[in-house]
């Protein structure tokens, strides 16, 4: 298939129309909630997570049956900078054994039942360096949009969406800084380990790339052309299929958030159908879920990307959805109701 679109412009128009939840079904939902044997929110947030993820789906009584878990990975040239403390071959290496199976996502995917793929989007040309130049052009741009819109299987009733990329905290840095402001400091962090030295040089050379295209930072997509890469493209291009197609996504940590947050500002909305998976130990996470007004489902002191957390927090929405649908009501247990 090919993706939708064949322009930025075109890309924001079709988030722009993207359907809404079904009312009447979140109605329906939320009465049949009511109705089932247990004291009233004695489920807490589950309750409320199940009554979501049936309206988007478009059933009173879901199930999940076929989550999908998309891996992107992607090269930046800002690595020449010195913002990792891992060389940029690692992230070919590391989709090796993602392919082998060898890695926490390909664990955790199996473990939750859902179906892993990996995008390895044109790791021999790496973004460019984004203190100097736009990370992307136009046409690569849309082109990693279009390959996470292409990878979305329509059938999904689930979305995860991971990413591994050798410097993509740095992207990631920088684009939630576009977006939100403050200053650098607020969203850089320590990633896969820097010290005060490298963390410091990090932090200057996000404020750098942001300074260097602010007069362009207005438009949200521009952010993600200019300051993010492949990989946080091609997530946030499947984060908006799966709007499209009305399936529930589990959003993960820093990288994935920062992303999908693009969609956000592009077209306030873009993210309902969204919930965040946990809470990542990188540090600016929990800052940017508040910008959000997204409430993590679990705070394990992950932050090992590849979609991990958003992984395991499959298991909590399985848990909710399981109780809504499969639950008797009082009626159907012959149970009074208090």
């Amino acid at each position: 298939m090919t993706a939708a679109f064949d322009s930025l412009s075109a890309f924001r128009a079709l988030l722009a129309a993207a359907p809404p939840p079904d009312a009447a079904v979140r109605e329906g939902a939320a009465d049949r909630n009511g109705q089932l044997t247990k004291p009233p929110g004695a489920l807490g947030r589950l309750e409320e997570l199940a009554i979501w993820y049936a309206a988007w789906r478009g059933t009173p009584r879901p199930r999940i049956e076929r989550p999908q878990v998309l891996v992107f990975a992607g090269n930046h040239g800002v690595t020449a900078r010195g913002v990792s403390a891992f060389p940029a071959e690692v992230t070919a290496q590391m989709v090796a054994n993602f392919e082998a199976g060898g890695a926490a996502i390909n664990q955790l995917s199996e473990a939750m039942g859902a179906r892993l793929t990996v995008h390895a989007l044109e790791l021999g040309r790496p973004t460019a360096d984004f203190t100097a130049a736009p990370a992307m052009s136009a046409p690569d741009a849309v082109a990693a949009l279009a390959a996470g819109w292409q990878a979305v299987d329509p059938r999904a009733d689930l979305l995860v969406t991971g990413e591994m990329g050798i410097g993509n905290t740095t992207a990631a840095a920088a684009v939630a800084h576009a977006l939100f402001g403050g200053a650098a400091a607020d969203w850089a962090g320590r990633g896969t380990g820097l010290d005060d030295a490298g963390l410091a040089l990090k932090t200057r050379v996000v404020a750098e790339g942001v300074a260097r295209h602010r007069a362009a930072l207005d438009d949200p997509l521009e952010v993600l052309r200019r300051l993010g890469g492949r990989e946080l493209a091609g997530m946030a291009g499947a984060i908006a299929r799966a709007r499209a197609e009305r399936i529930p996504v589990i959003l993960d940590g820093f990288i994935c958030t920062a992303a999908a947050a693009v969609l956000e500002r592009a077209a306030p909305g873009a993210l309902d159908h969204a919930v965040a998976g946990h809470l990542s130990a990188e540090g600016a996470h929990g800052r940017l879920l508040q910008a959000l007004g997204k409430q993590p489902l679990l705070d394990l002191g992950m932050r090992l990307g590849e979609g991990s957390g958003a992984a395991l927090a499959i298991a909590v929405l399985k848990g909710a959805v399981a109780c809504h649908s499969g639950m008797a009501t009082f009626a159907e247990a012959g149970v009074a109701e208090g």
